[in-house]
């Protein structure tokens, strides 16, 4: 396990299949110390970061059922 080290704090950086990953629960303790769940619930409700995650889906996971994700994603942009 490695470290880097971000405006004084840690963030740990796992190697997964030759993959590397970050902690983003290291990195929202930038923004809050002592809660950083809170920060990473914020992003991961965010209408950018769900269409992140669904292109992200589209192209890495060939199983990705996008016909179930539209709803989703016409619900976060106000139609249907």
């Amino acid at each position: 396990m490695q470290k880097i080290t971000v405006k004084d704090i840690d963030v740990t950086i796992l190697k997964f299949n030759e993959e590397d990953f970050i902690s983003l629960t290291d990195i929202a303790r930038i923004q809050n110390p002592y809660e950083p769940k809170d920060v990473v619930k914020n992003w991961m409700r965010q209408k950018n970061t769900i269409e992140y995650l669904g292109l992200w889906e589209k192209i890495y996971n060939p199983d990705f059922k996008g016909v179930e994700f539209d709803p989703l994603l016409r619900q976060l942009k106000g139609v249907g």
